[in-house]
């Protein structure tokens, strides 16, 4: 059994980034194109419905981050959700950003943005908001079309690793 502590760090960071260490989240990866047309994209597991009606999505992600120009500049992009087999997939669009697009993994989408193979689903969205945060950013979505791909087991982020669920609880 773990031990756990009611004592509180000075700043609360220690606690926060412990707790969200253990809270597991579905893995995305969000494409788009910078100004100079070439792909970006990176992992979200920020990803979250907003609404139903109209359809929208949010992501949060750093305004440091290789991919916020692209972000700051674009009007649309493709947030793909990614099952257990995307696994290797998601270690790509979370490494080297000269790499991520190096590879088959992927093909010209509607409005030329990336769309990566294989995933579970995927949506094409315009940003209607963008949200700074301290060094951060909220990016609000409206989906416009998508698709669904063969069904997978959820790929999940947890302790700093790619995850799939264990046994039902």
């Amino acid at each position: 059994m773990t031990e756990t502590t009611d004592t509180a760090d000075s700043t609360g960071f220690d606690a926060f980034a412990q707790a969200f260490r253990r809270h597991a989240a579905g893995v995305a990866a969000v494409t788009a194109l910078d100004a100079q047309g070439a792909p970006v994209g990176f992992t979200a597991t920020s990803l979250a419905s907003l609404a139903a009606a109209p359809p929208l999505a949010s992501f949060n992600m750093a305004r440091t981050a290789s991919s916020w120009p692209a972000i700051t500049e674009t009007d649309h992009v493709i947030i793909h959700m990614l099952g257990a087999r995307n696994r290797a997939l998601a270690q790509k669009l979370a490494a080297d950003r000269d790499a991520r697009f190096v590879g088959d993994h992927w093909s010209t989408g509607p409005l030329g943005l990336p769309l990566l193979h294989d995933v579970t689903a995927w949506m094409l969205g315009r940003i209607v908001e963008r949200v700074p945060v301290a060094g951060n950013a909220m990016i609000a979505v409206q989906i416009i079309e998508g698709a669904l791909g063969e069904p997978d087991d959820a790929l999940l982020y947890h302790e700093r690793a790619y995850r799939t669920p264990g046994s039902p609880a």
